[in-house]
């Protein structure tokens, strides 16, 4: 589920899953790359457009896993697959190296490369039994904006307290 933009990296998910014939990608969104990504994927690609909030969730639901290939400095799908108790395949640089745990929470994979993702892949499906979707719910509440929030007024707060006692 992603913008299907260049810096994304949809179109390594979609090649790499491709060389896999018979695993299924679902690709959720849309935009200016997507006939470009569609050109190179394989009939196990399916395309379903942008989906809202709910659809979206209930994609996320049934989902093996997601695959998240960008280097994005949080990356909020990947804790919303959490979230929907979906485990995640990620690419170990940026935010994804705060929220996901390689083993606990997901699989992570350090070049964005085809090669990559489709080692990553079976790694996940050797892996796949200790991934409990109820934990990795539990476990995303931790990135709440609420949680989040209170967490940063009481640093500050115990910050500024140091500072001018």
């Amino acid at each position: 589920a992603s913008r299907l933009v260049p810096y994304k990296r949809i179109d390594l998910i979609a090649q790499a899953f491709t060389k896999m014939p018979d695993k299924k990608l679902i690709i959720v969104g849309d935009g200016p790359e997507e006939k470009k990504i569609k050109t190179h994927s394989g009939k196990n690609v399916e395309f379903i457009g942008y989906q809202k909030g709910d659809a979206l969730a209930k994609y996320m639901q049934k989902a093996k896993a997601f695959v998240f290939a960008a280097d994005e400095d949080f990356g909020i799908m990947v804790v919303e697959a959490l979230s929907a108790g979906t485990p995640v395949i990620a690419f170990n640089k940026g935010g994804v190296t705060e929220t996901i745990k390689n083993g606990e929470t997901g699989i992570l994979f350090n070049e964005q490369t085809v090669d990559s993702i489709i080692d990553a892949v079976k790694t996940f499906e050797s892996k796949e039994d200790i991934f409990d979707s109820i934990s990795l719910s539990e476990y995303a509440k931790q990135f709440d904006r609420k949680i989040f929030e209170e967490k940063l007024n009481k640093f500050v707060t115990e910050k500024c307290e140091a500072f001018f006692n």
